[in-house]
């Protein structure tokens, strides 16, 4: 075990008797309790080994910054914190909760009032209280310096998730008596002293706490220290792995602390060893590559600058789709990771669907990889555990450690706080669950806010930045995310950066300026730059932490295309006539719209034309299940050849929202597109003669139909539905920049990639003169626009790295609370309304509930019992059919009276906390004709349309 194990057991035997009466916990079922000096070894001594058999040395390093000891000191410091983390329970406040424990702390001699005659106790908590003892403590014992005994007290005072404020200290500081009681105050001190005085001799602390006055702690490290602290604390009061008094009051501390750490069973972090193949071999052995590939010119470029950098930092892989920037971000993933002693991968991608189809990617990778031994892996989003590749390693990491309950007291469900979110999320490690620990998984693949709440403002945020900080982290489509999201990004980057966390950045392309503000903010904000010039593509851009960014241009692989643009005017008569001339001779087209009403206006008029069979329709109002069905199902039959056996041989269109623009790959004969920003069109194209293959000759071009436009006025004017979506500044300046190839200029990719984007979000002017007025206004308006979601973002957003020895009070202050991983959080780092989600069945005329008809795999209409909580089977089907209601019912006061109705429609059986699947949920109920009306609206639900929703009259 470790070396200060043995002192630290011993430290209840050294005690005087008054001291060994403070209590730390107790379980009013049982009676049972445990001492402070019982919890404060454990907890130590789980730190200790946590340290030496769980943290990855990347994190080793960062604590130890600025300590002259370094790694050794580091880990002295953090066995000694988790120690001491608790001393605030010996004091008035905290032990006067419990009678016959506070009575056996009056016999020894400290006395202290009732319970109920100390009503602002609440002013206390056991926190704030330990990290005022600890700063008199270091004060009186060691001479430090105020300013120096709060950067390191301060991490007892956060270990319950937020660190205190100003505030708070000048509440209490005013109130000694909830310290010490007046009257015996001279014994109350003498055994807080000895508690923290036997804790420093036990933990080695007496000669480096000398010699420390001086030292500078760095935010990180505190930070840091306290998401090791509260980790170590929730593992030590767990009362499976370390039982009460006085049924464990004979074992002795070895055995416990043993018996604890074999049940908690951690993985151990990913230590992987520098690969040594050339960048082609290395590349062919870690992915599924077809005989005789090999490595695309970008990958081999990104595993040599990853090779060739000083020290791991930040990479953006710029190149086209299909290049295999994923593949090559593992790599550097590995290189990184075995070179800066990160412990683990977080992949971050834009929504659930491009998770859900990376994470299968990642454990192919991981199989490759990481050789043998358990690794902790989650897919992390709120629909996680319905995703089956994941659901198979949760069955194969279930063990019996009950959770801890993370915040002290009961939970309880309520909707309009939307608490209980974490009920759904599940890892394959048993511990590791939750929306608070999840993250400490080592392999993680989610959405990116789980990466922008590292910028939020939430309790026990330091859990999740000690999460981050041990791994390598790897950004997807940089690119799809608007200026709101990028604001949490620079911030997130920032602190990655002061944790020297290594960084991949994946994107089709990014707008020159974006890239410097990338590596600006992770580098620091004095950082400059080497690059190529802004129109190099394929381009890898790496930067140190603190040095110089530096651009590469690459080769593009053999891979080019022509593309022919052209106008189509936005009416759906024209698009019928024209799909009917271009699909003459068969072939299968995409036609992408910028909103769902569009999407479902559109296959109206064509399914005139082409039948029922013939239009399949795409987008986000469907539930989960038939989601997941309708993606399978593009891609047995639009998919890469090999896999798309089931290709139509008639006429066909597919009619899609942005759900098309990510995650599928899909290939289509022909590409029809409302105007969006130039980036994203570049995506879509994407989609259109992706794989090589037999095609209608009038199709054999590739061509895309640029709509959703009026082309006549000047300037031209989008669809009122897009400017809402992308707002008119950036919709003219994609038109303006297209408009050479909307007139006949022939597009060519890769090469006309970059000068397309950059052009866009460039400053200098674009397309016809006529159009310039009509520009300018609207690039005032999004100037303006911007200001004020940077402000808005700025509300709830982490503060930039403070200097060296600031301590972290008020680091959260006038924050989210427990918001972060719930819809409330989700939309504050995404800028939108609260969405509203709820599970979707049907009433049956006689009033039983079922399971939406027409469910695959024999799922649909199956009986639902409504006087007690389903099986599980059912449960899960429930959970499955999960509906994120769009945005007429995200704003106020409609949410309000949606959520009003839907509660009333509540099933009390199905609320239990036995039913994880259920509890906390809203459930939409539709009629026999999967109908109803909510909130003044008219839903309709379909397999083949979705929700489809209308004003009632």
């Amino acid at each position: 075990m470790l070396d200060e194990e043995p002192l630290l057991q011993r430290l209840g035997r050294e005690l005087s008797v008054a001291a060994r009466t403070v209590w730390a916990k107790h379980d009013r079922a049982s009676d049972g309790w445990l001492p402070l000096w019982r919890h404060m070894a454990d907890s130590g001594t789980v730190a200790g080994l946590l340290w030496d058999q769980w943290l990855p040395s990347q994190v080793h390093r960062t604590v130890a910054e600025n300590l002259p000891g370094g790694v050794e000191e580091a880990r002295r410091l953090a066995i000694w914190l988790a120690t001491v983390h608790d001393i605030g329970k010996a004091s008035p406040a905290f032990a006067c909760q419990v009678d016959g424990l506070a009575e056996k702390m009056r016999a020894a001699g400290l006395d202290m009032p009732d319970v109920k005659r100390l009503s602002d106790r609440k002013l206390a908590p056991h926190g704030l209280a330990g990290q005022v003892l600890l700063q008199e403590w270091l004060t009186e014992r060691y001479g430090w310096a105020g300013s120096t005994t709060i950067q390191v007290a301060i991490i007892a005072g956060g270990h319950h998730g937020v660190p205190p404020t100003f505030d708070d200290i000048r509440n209490l500081n005013v109130r000694p008596y909830l310290l010490r009681t007046p009257g015996c105050a001279p014994l109350w001190k003498a055994v807080q002293f000895e508690l923290l005085d036997r804790c420093a001799e036990a933990c080695g602390m007496p000669d480096l706490l000398s010699s420390w006055q001086k030292v500078k702690l760095i935010q990180p490290a505190q930070v840091l220290l306290t998401g090791l602290v509260i980790v170590a604390d929730w593992i030590a009061s767990n009362a499976d792995l370390f039982p009460y008094f006085p049924q464990s009051e004979r074992q002795s501390g070895s055995e416990r602390v043993e018996a604890a750490w074999r049940g908690l069973d951690l993985p151990q972090p990913w230590r992987p060893h520098q690969p040594v193949e050339e960048p082609d071999a290395l590349i062919v052995s870690r992915f599924d590559l077809p005989l005789g590939a090999r490595a695309r010119p970008v990958q081999v470029r990104a595993v040599e600058l990853a090779r060739s950098m000083t020290v791991p930092g930040l990479m953006i892989i710029e190149a086209p789709m299909g290049e295999g920037k994923t593949e090559a971000a593992l790599a550097v993933a590995e290189i990184f990771a075995a070179r800066s002693g990160a412990g683990g991968c977080f992949v971050a991608l834009p929504t659930m669907a491009t998770g859900n189809a990376m994470f299968p990617r990642m454990l192919a990778w991981l199989h490759r990889t990481v050789g043998q031994g358990r690794r902790s892996v989650l897919l992390a989003h709120s629909k996680a555990a319905l995703n089956e590749d994941f659901a198979e390693l949760v069955r194969a990491g279930r063990r019996a450690v009950r959770e801890v309950n993370v915040d002290g007291g009961g939970e309880e469900w309520s909707r309009r706080g939307d608490h209980m979110v974490s009920s759904a999320e599940l890892v394959a490690h048993q511990w590791l669950r939750g929306r608070k620990k999840g993250m400490l998984s080592s392999f993680v693949v989610g959405t990116v806010d789980q990466l922008l709440f590292m910028g939020l403002k939430s309790r026990h945020l330091a859990l999740r930045h000690l999460a981050l900080a041990g791994k390598v982290v790897v950004i997807d489509e940089a690119h799809a995310y608007d200026s709101y999201m990028n604001s949490y990004l620079d911030r997130v980057l920032s602190w990655l950066g002061a944790y020297s966390v290594p960084v991949v950045v994946l994107s089709a392309t990014l707008p020159a300026d974006r890239r410097r503000v990338l590596t600006a903010a992770y580098a620091g904000a004095t950082s400059g730059s080497e690059s190529e010039p802004a129109q190099a593509y394929p381009v890898v851009t790496t930067v140190e932490p603190g040095g110089l960014a530096r651009s590469v241009k690459v080769s593009g692989s053999a891979r080019t295309s022509e593309v022919r643009l052209e106008r189509l005017e936005d009416d759906l008569s024209q698009l019928r006539d024209r799909l009917a001339a271009e699909l003459a001779e068969g072939g299968c087209a995409l036609v992408v719209r910028n909103t769902v009403d569009r999407v479902l206006e559109t296959a109206a008029v064509l399914r005139e034309l082409f039948g029922a069979d013939g239009v399949t329709v795409a987008h986000a109002r469907f539930v989960d299940a038939d989601r997941a069905e309708k993606d399978a199902n593009l891609l047995a039959r639009f998919g890469p050849p090999e896999k798309s056996a089931g290709r139509p041989t008639r006429p066909h269109v597919v009619v899609a929202s942005q759900v098309a623009e990510q995650s599928l790959d899909i290939d289509f004969d022909l590409l029809v597109t409302d105007l969006c920003p130039v980036d994203l069109l570049l995506q879509r194209l994407g989609r259109l003669h992706r794989h090589v293959r037999e095609r209608p000759p009038r199709l054999r071009m590739p061509r895309c139909l640029v709509t959703g436009v009026d082309w006549e006025t000047v300037p031209v004017r989008p669809a009122s539905g897009s400017c809402r979506i992308y707002r008119l500044h950036a919709l003219l300046r994609s038109a303006a920049v297209l408009e050479p190839y909307l007139s006949g200029q022939t597009l060519k990719l890769p090469e006309d990639i970059s000068p397309l984007v950059q052009g866009a979000y460039g400053s200098e002017p674009v397309g016809p003169e006529a159009w310039q007025e009509a520009m300018e206004r609207a690039l005032e308006d999004e100037e303006l626009h911007q200001a004020a979601q940077r402000d808005k973002a700025g509300a709830f957003q982490l503060a930039e790295v403070g200097r060296e020895g600031r301590a972290l009070v008020g680091w959260l202050e006038a924050g989210v609370g427990d918001a972060e991983d719930t819809r409330r959080g989700r939309a504050q780092v995404r800028d939108g309304m609260e969405a509203l989600e709820v599970l979707v069945v049907q009433r049956r005329p006689d009033g039983t509930l079922a399971t939406l008809p027409g469910l695959s795999k024999g799922r649909g209409g199956r009986v639902l019992p409504t006087d007690s909580q389903p099986e599980p089977k059912l449960a899960r089907i429930v959970a499955s059919c999960g509906l994120r209601l769009p945005f007429h019912f995200s704003v106020p006061p409609t949410i309000d009276r949606a959520i009003g109705e839907l509660e009333a429609a509540c099933i009390p059986a199905w609320q239990s906390p036995d039913s994880p699947w259920l509890a906390g949920e809203l459930i939409l109920m539709l009629d026999e004709n999967c109908r109803t009306s909510l909130a003044g609206y008219d839903l309709h639900y379909t397999p083949s349309q979705g929700l489809e929703v209308a004003r009632a009259e």
